[in-house]
């Protein structure tokens, strides 16, 4: 039994990568928010993000396992190379929006956990990323180690945690039935659509299968892979809303920091809570931390023709100047780091519709993909994940310029 799970967990990578990055700070406080406001009520926005999320990844397997040449690059011949530089720009951006709520992460984790104030810590923990990324051998695979662990250990925590809270089972049910959403807790559901669905780590997903080495006969160990990343991403996600709907809701808590969302685990941990989650809180934001700027920085730069490893000069460049901006954005900000969270894990959907129409040309194009290019179903399903990105993008745009005209 013991050498079957190790052999399974060898099959393992890429999907757990971008459940890894994806699983960030921002996505344990948007989750612990909406539980503690809103109860079990929005259950159902992961899922609709999930499957968006799982369509969009398994057409970049897809490409991963049938291409030697990167995603960026068939898009540059095919489709002109300035298409794939406002491409990688957006990726850019995108990962820049989540690299500043992850140091605000990171800060918050070690404030719960001493004390000190949180401008200080992403000082000393960006330093730390970037000599991984420049001095690690092989940064695929220490990422790919590292990500395994933090995503199983997080997942025993609250399941075993829901043992000890009883949630309210058919609140938790009908939570999965959709309801309306009103224009007072937009933000707040535009951010829990994207703790699942992220457009351009969907996209990179095929540059880790590539990575993996991973070719034609591995498709569909690669798209189970895909599949039971997503698949843990959404319950972790969902796990965290209906543990704060059981604990911190009954008790007011609207969650202002993260010993207040450390509370949600106090039923299982007593006064080790606090500490516990604190370091589950850093562990989540340093590992994003990493894979979301090296994502970010590996596509500006294969979108350039710079390269497109993890273990290339102008990628590591790329990706030590999004882990430096989002340090010094952080440090400096001042405000509610809680709201900022939300507004980060939001905002990075402004330009991600564009990376959805490039991976989608790819995918239905026969010259390309031949007799693995998206079906009807696929299509279909590709495009309502679309139209809900860009139904968000509409929306955020117009929060953002709102908020910034303040």
């Amino acid at each position: 039994m013991i050498l079957k799970l190790k052999n399974f967990f060898k099959t393992l990578g890429p999907g757990f990568i971008i459940a890894a990055v994806v699983l960030g700070p921002g996505s344990i406080t948007v989750s612990s928010k909406i539980g503690a406001t809103h109860g079990y009520s929005f259950l159902w926005v992961i899922v609709v993000g999930a499957i968006s999320m799982s369509v969009y990844t398994t057409m970049s397997v897809r490409f991963g396992v049938l291409h030697e040449k990167s995603l960026l690059k068939i898009i540059a011949e095919k489709y002109g190379k300035i298409f794939a530089i406002a491409i990688g720009i957006c990726s850019f951006l995108a990962a820049l929006s989540f690299q500043f709520g992850n140091n605000l992460g990171v800060g918050m984790g070690m404030k719960t956990l001493t004390g000190i104030n949180e401008a200080l810590w992403p000082l000393i923990f960006t330093p730390l990323a970037i000599v991984l990324v420049f001095f690690s051998k092989n940064l695929y695979k220490a990422l790919e180690q590292l990500m395994m662990i933090m995503v199983v250990i997080l997942i025993l925590a609250f399941v075993v945690n829901l043992v000890f809270i009883k949630p309210d089972i058919e609140a938790t049910i009908m939570g999965f039935i959709p309801s309306a959403v009103s224009s007072d807790n937009f933000n707040e559901i535009a951010a829990l659509v994207g703790t699942t669905f992220v457009l351009h780590n969907a996209f990179y997903q095929a540059y880790l299968v590539q990575g993996k080495g991973w070719k034609l006969v591995d498709m569909p160990r690669s798209n189970r892979d895909t599949k039971i990343g997503v698949f843990l991403l959404a319950l972790i996600s969902t796990l965290v809303i209906i543990t704060a709907a059981a604990t911190l809701k009954p008790k007011g808590i609207t969650v202002n920091s993260a010993a207040d969302m450390a509370i949600q685990l106090e039923m299982l941990l007593g006064s080790f809570a606090k500490y516990i989650f604190g370091f589950g809180f850093i562990a989540a934001a340093f590992s994003s931390l990493i894979v979301n700027a090296v994502t970010g920085g590996g596509l500006l730069a294969d979108s350039m023709g710079m390269g497109s490893s993890m273990n290339e000069k102008m990628p590591k460049i790329f990706t030590t100047t999004i882990l430096l901006v989002g340090m010094v954005i952080a440090v400096f900000f001042k405000g509610n780091v809680i709201y900022a969270l939300i507004m980060a894990q939001a905002s990075s959907m402004l330009g991600v519709p564009l990376i959805a129409i490039g991976l989608f040309l790819v995918v239905n194009n026969k010259s390309i993909m031949g007799e693995y290019k998206n079906g009807i179903l696929q299509n279909l399903m590709a495009i309502v994940g679309f139209v809900l990105i860009c139904v968000l993008v509409y929306f955020m745009y117009g929060k953002l310029i709102g908020y910034l005209a303040i």
